[in-house]
């Protein structure tokens, strides 16, 4: 019974305004006939078909209610008047189509219409009771009753103001969360594709220059060409299973745990340097200042940006030597990697991406990053510059 009765009310509010004011009109002229169809004290008025013409004329005002509510309640009162003044018919116990008429005032009208329409009412409700009883009782019982549903508008019109409040504010949320869930994803595809590039820019290309001496190895220095094809293999396995594990963490649902694999750090830069270096260039790599375990997601980040520099030296630079160097400080670590090879010229100009995530890398801690010739113009050099929180140092 009680999901019947919810859904009854919902079909209501649902229903065309129109519709509803008809159903009400519909719903008092029943309430003011039944004084003329109940039996009668012959003593009493008659019930004639002129006095319930005229009680549906005072009723019929009720269907524009929303539309035009002073209106409405001007006719309700003319159809009253003339009923009261010229005629003698069965009365009501309420004046139902007034009372309603009253209620949609407080709840739809402006402060200035409701005081001078309340000014009004009370005029006629003495008039009314004057030519009625003239008694204090019926005087006080009405201001009574058009005062409380006068009252009731005005705590619907409340109600309704405070539950659009609710829902527009609701809406707002809902519009908020959808603009952050979207921005989130934004962010995390951006993330996604500045890790595949870092992965594949730098493997691949170690696998290509790899390539390209094999031919030259095998005819000269077979025991270097087997190094050469080694190092393609293994750089191959290695893009092979950070892709995998990528790959695993998008395909999984959104209700099961990721699997996690650990990402790569400054503990994996010396492998990474080995693959660099059978590619040709001769890479060192120092750290200077005190040297400590930092936070996994800063030392992946230091990782990528050593990678990306050296594919970029890699595929670009033509260096014979490269030099990476971490210098961590009390609240800062600044990654350099330099090399001597063609400098800013031999750099491309087909507008990667590889430059830009460095940026955004060294952003995303607070950090700052700087590519540009290395001293009196030879080489090239990738300064990064990452700021350490001090919730991270010590951790």
């Amino acid at each position: 019974m009680r999901r019947l009765g919810e859904r009854v009310r919902a079909r209501v509010r649902r229903a065309d305004p129109r519709w509803q004011d008809l159903g009400l009109t519909l719903l008092v002229q029943v309430a003011t006939t039944i004084p003329f169809v109940v039996p009668r004290d012959p003593l009493d008025s008659p019930a004639t078909w002129t006095a319930y013409l005229l009680t549906t004329l005072g009723n019929v005002p009720l269907v524009w209610r929303r539309r035009a509510p002073v209106a409405a309640v001007c006719g309700m009162i003319a159809a009253g008047g003339l009923y009261q003044l010229g005629l003698d018919g069965p009365g009501q116990p309420l004046p139902y189509a007034a009372l309603i008429g009253v209620y949609t005032i407080a709840l739809l009208s402006p402060a200035r219409v409701r005081l001078v329409m309340g000014l009004i009412l009370t005029a006629v409700i003495a008039a009314s009771v004057a030519l009625n009883t003239s008694t204090a009782r019926e005087l006080l019982f009405s201001l009574f009753v058009f005062a409380a549903a006068f009252a009731l508008g005005r705590l619907q019109a409340t109600r309704q103001a405070y539950t659009a409040a609710v829902e527009d504010r609701a809406a707002q949320l809902e519009r908020a969360n959808r603009i952050e869930a979207e921005q989130a994803a934004a962010r995390e595809r951006a993330r996604i594709a500045r890790e595949m590039h870092d992965i594949l820019s730098h493997a691949v290309s170690i696998m290509i220059v790899q390539a390209e001496a094999g031919p030259v190895a095998v005819r000269r220095a077979p025991a270097r060409a087997e190094a050469a094809f080694e190092a393609i293999a293994e750089t191959g396995r290695d893009a092979m299973a950070q892709l995998r594990t990528m790959l695993g963490v998008l395909r999984t649902p959104a209700d099961e745990a990721a699997p996690r694999a650990p990402q790569p750090g400054i503990a994996g830069l010396p492998a990474l340097l080995d693959r660099v270096r059978a590619s040709g260039p001769e890479v060192s790599y120092e750290r200077t200042g005190e040297v400590r375990e930092l936070p996994a997601a800063l030392e992946a980040t230091v990782h990528r940006v050593v990678q990306e520099a050296l594919t970029n030296v890699v595929k670009h630079a033509g260096a014979s030597a490269v030099e990476v160097r971490l210098e961590y400080g009390a609240r800062t670590l600044t990654v350099t990697v330099a090399d001597d090879g063609r400098g800013a010229c031999g750099r491309s100009s087909g507008g990667g991406h590889g430059l830009i995530g460095i940026h955004e890398r060294a952003a995303a801690h607070g950090g700052t990053a700087w590519t540009g010739p290395g001293p009196d113009g030879a080489g090239h050099v990738v300064r990064v510059v990452l700021v350490i929180s001090p919730l991270e140092v010590g951790n």
